[in-house]
């Protein structure tokens, strides 16, 4: 079995890696490291999980050690997935001095303006903010030796491909160029043959293969019961759970019902500031919270030893994006679940998935006679059919001759202003869930309209 000695790096990073309790290269490793020290370009596929973080930073820390000035450039497409690669930078780069800096939107650019005057080695960056330290000629990449593109794939999915025109023009043409990805569309081919020079290519699987040690498994169903089925696979287990949606607002309102039933849960999509989204994911590693609800922003930023569910609330519109969200869980050597709601109206997105992955997704019984099951589809049902109905006519509004109570009647020998009644989670400090506690009144994530 290959040793990290084998790939020949320093004593100091053996003994890092050591430290970190990392015993044997995984595959990706084994194959990209020789030749990236070698000083080669690599093209590297493997499935989210096998440890590609590790298989460019240490040739990037072997390269820099003893040099100054900004040497190397890792872009990301999201904020998680760079402060990410950092943590692991800050890990295994101190014991040979490499220096690095995550340069992300979402927060101040004067700490980040401050470590290119610095001239940190290693600057890990989205293309959004770098370019607009480029814009503002707060950032030079004069030096750069280095450039690793991670999860290529992604970055161009999202549009990304102008920014990362303006930067490469930016960057040395005498340069290594290492480009990382779990699946090898035309897109990030075409983009690979333009600006990357005789690179070795290293497949560890095949593009579109999902974790190996994930047991799938798809539950049809309509849009109305989605919420129902999730609370009642929560409540087979206890096992940390990602659940994927496919909008903001759809992400707040599974986020509401799940916390509503007693579940700690937050929430990670692009309306949450960066302090509210790294709290979130903080409180998930940490197991604050059991259950994280994100949209496709959280897809390739997350690292958490053990998830041991994936929830695919919504199928992705991009199949390849369902590879990344099965790769968040049986990570390493781990196992883990991946359960997908396919709607009728998401037939063909399953089927593409089904064709991405070269398999037929395994068929679920949908636990219709499980209580939880029928007691939040009969609440659900009851809202839907209260929908234009107005409040004092509903079921047990006590009939159209009460009068609603003013803000003061409330209040009035109760001490507080909040209503009652309420039993929906209340917007913490941190912006996440405390089951059972009194807010004031918000249409946000809501199930029903709001009263006019």
């Amino acid at each position: 079995m290959t040793t990290f000695a084998d790939l020949k790096l320093s004593e100091k990073s053996l003994h890092a890696l050591d430290r970190a309790g990392f015993e044997h290269p995984t595959p990706i490793q084994s194959q990209a490291i020789p030749p990236a020290l070698a000083g080669k370009d690599v093209i590297g596929t493997a499935a989210t999980g096998t440890g590609k973080t590790a298989a460019f930073l240490f040739p990037i820390i072997e390269r820099l050690a003893g040099k100054t000035g900004t040497r190397a450039l890792i872009l990301a497409p999201t904020r998680e997935l760079a402060l990410q690669i950092g943590e692991e930078l800050e890990r295994f780069g101190k014991a040979a001095r490499v220096r690095g800096a995550v340069v992300i939107g979402g927060v101040g650019m004067a700490p980040q303006t401050q470590a290119f005057r610095d001239r940190r080695e290693v600057i890990i960056a989205t293309p959004g903010r770098l370019v607009d330290h480029l814009q503002q000629r707060t950032a030079r990449l004069d030096d750069v030796e280095v450039l690793v593109l991670d999860e290529a794939d992604r970055m161009l999915d999202m549009g990304f491909k102008p920014q990362l025109t303006q930067i490469l023009q930016r960057l040395p043409k005498a340069r290594q160029t290492l480009l990382f990805s779990a699946t090898m569309g035309g897109e990030v081919a075409e983009f690979a043959a333009t600006h990357l020079k005789d690179p070795v290519r290293v497949e560890v699987v095949r593009s579109g293969t999902t974790a190996a040690r994930a047991e799938q498994q798809v539950f049809l169903v309509s849009q109305e019961e989605k919420v129902p089925l999730l609370l009642a696979l929560l409540a087979r287990d206890g096992q940390s759970t990602l659940v994927f949606t496919r909008t903001k607002r759809r992400a707040d309102r599974v986020w509401k019902a799940v916390a509503r039933a007693g579940h700690k849960a937050a929430r990670i999509h692009a309306d949450r500031t960066q302090g509210q989204r790294r709290m979130a994911l903080d409180g998930f590693k940490d197991g604050t919270y059991r259950v994280l609800v994100a949209t496709d922003i959280a897809a390739r930023g997350i690292d958490v030893a053990e998830i041991g569910h994936v929830v695919n609330f919504d199928l992705p519109h991009v199949a390849e994006d369902y590879v990344h969200r099965v790769g968040r869980t049986a990570r390493a050597e781990a196992t883990g679940r991946a359960s997908a709601f396919s709607s009728p109206e998401e037939t063909s997105l399953r089927r593409d998935i089904e064709k991405l992955t070269r398999k037929a997704l395994p068929r679920a019984e949908v636990p219709r006679g499980e209580e939880v099951f029928q007691v939040e589809a009969a609440r659900a049902a009851e809202g839907r059919a209260n929908q234009g109905v107005p409040p004092h006519r509903r079921p047990g509004a006590g009939g159209p001759s009460r009068r609603p109570e003013s803000a003061r009647q409330r209040g009035a020998g109760h001490g507080h202003g909040h209503n009652r009644g309420a039993h929906t989670p209340r917007e913490a400090t941190a912006g996440e869930a405390t089951p059972g506690a009194p807010r004031k009144a918000t249409s946000l994530g809501s199930w029903k309209p709001k009263r006019r």
